[in-house]
């Protein structure tokens, strides 16, 4: 993978089993997704898990301030059984690093509190490179989707409210942000206009994924 460029990465549990099984388990995955992307984290993983959001804020701020970044976050979605991000690659390697430093920790983590070993995710990520603008925007959308698209939530009210899913940071409806979604919204002449052309696709990607289910079947 090449510095510079975008990818839309992905992975997902063993034999589509869960990997998320109550809230706690998807704040830790984006906690350690803020924490991951840095190349030199300026305090402990731990003492940023425990911290208050004021705290992770201020860290955040602190991070983007010095750049030293893996990777930049773009878009990402946590389902139940799988994970989708938009990434920008800054450093050397930094995809692959940022992905196995959260895999590993996040693995990690679910065994002690399962009191378990062994993996969770399907082997190594993917990941496919960005090759045009069109492709970006489209990506970003079918990320922002995901959640609807697999009848995780019933209703676009609810899509734009599901919290382990990038789309209400870029409907400035967060509680905490960590994308660099300048990048997608300055493509759009306001925010609402890029929530408009997100959704303008929900029941056309819904029926895809049902007749995809369909054929499967």
């Amino acid at each position: 993978m090449v510095p510079g460029e975008i990818y839309h990465v992905f992975n997902r549990g063993i034999s589509l089993q869960p990997i998320f099984f109550d809230r706690r388990d998807y704040r830790r995955l984006f906690n350690a997704m803020v924490y991951y992307q840095n190349c030199d984290p300026p305090m402990k993983l731990s003492l940023f898990l425990t911290s208050s959001q004021e705290n992770r804020k201020r860290f955040i701020k602190e991070i983007r301030a010095r750049g030293n970044f893996l990777v930049e976050i773009i878009t990402y979605c946590y389902m139940l059984n799988h994970l989708h991000f938009l990434l920008r690659q800054i450093a050397e390697g930094g995809i692959s690093t940022f992905m196995s430093n959260l895999t590993n920790s996040y693995t990690r983590y679910l065994n002690v509190k399962g009191k378990r070993n062994g993996p969770f995710f399907q082997g190594r990520f993917k990941a496919v490179r960005i090759e045009s603008n069109e492709q970006l925007l489209h990506v970003s959308r079918y990320i922002h989707l995901n959640p609807l698209t697999s009848l995780v939530v019933g209703d676009i009210s609810e899509l734009e409210k599901y919290e382990y899913s990038s789309f209400p940071e870029y409907l400035s409806k967060a509680k905490e942000n960590c994308c660099q979604k300048e990048i997608i919204l300055d493509q759009f002449r306001s925010m609402e206009a890029y929530r408009k052309f997100v959704l303008d696709q929900a029941d056309y990607q819904r029926k895809l994924e049902i007749i995809k289910h369909l054929v499967q079947e």
